[in-house]
């Protein structure tokens, strides 16, 4: 039951070319850095991604992008990363976005072994395009299928040798619902302990969606766009 692994790099050792990835985290709060960084050094490519955004040019996801490793990605918000821009733009890498809502329950319906599910987000728009739609009620809904992948990145602040987790504030984004959607789950953590020191009512992701946990370090967590207030006379 033991499921500590040594480093990132041993916690990505079967990650191929192609593999299609789900990383946890809200914009560069909550996001897996140890296990993205071990992916950026290994240089797998074709990746498929899967999360909310894509980081900015030089972090997060950005370094993935940055390498040339990613074919395409699925998320929702794209604003931050110029180059990521650029290459979809060119025409280098393929971009799916999703209603931030949408996107959440896609990841949600595939850990609860839902294929799919109708939601008024998006009918009469693009999104819709090719999908297909209902009525009921008297409303429109399109029908979205459930998104899950070959690997899960999660970054939780604490989690046992069993690999029971616990997420705090902004990191409660997408890690939780990506453990459960995916075949294989690899989890980093800010404080690895022993079984038994985590109380079962504060648990957020039990053990059982997790194959692999790993000891972080060296966390930049960067602020994504720092603003302040301007100075008043």
């Amino acid at each position: 039951m033991n499921k500590v692994v040594a480093n990132a790099e041993e916690a990505i050792r079967d990650v191929q070319d192609g593999a299609v990835i789900m990383f946890g985290g809200f914009g560069l709060s909550g996001i897996p850095e140890n296990l993205i960084a071990a992916l950026a050094r290994k240089g797998v490519k074709n990746l498929t991604t899967i999360s909310n955004n894509v980081g900015v040019d030089d972090f997060g996801l950005g370094a993935l992008i940055r390498n040339g490793q990613v074919r395409k990605h699925i998320g929702s918000y794209v604003g931050e990363n110029k180059a990521f821009e650029q290459m979809v733009i060119a025409g280098t890498v393929d971009l799916e976005l999703n209603p931030q809502g949408t996107l959440a329950e896609r990841i949600r319906a595939a850990g609860a072994g839902i294929p799919a599910f109708y939601t008024p987000t998006g009918f009469g728009t693009p999104v819709a395009e090719g999908k297909e739609t209902r009525e009921f009620d008297g409303r429109w809904y399109v029908m979205e299928r459930a998104l899950k992948a070959d690997f899960a990145f999660v970054k939780a602040w604490k989690g046992d040798k069993w690999g029971n987790l616990v997420f705090r504030k902004t990191a409660r984004n997408f890690n939780p619902m990506m453990a459960t959607a995916a075949n294989i789950t690899i989890a980093e953590v800010e404080h690895l302990v022993n079984v038994g020191e985590i109380p079962p009512d504060l648990v957020h992701v039990p053990s059982v969606y997790v194959k692999r946990i790993l000891q972080g370090t060296n966390y930049e967590k960067r602020i994504e766009k720092r603003t302040v207030r301007q100075a008043t006379a």
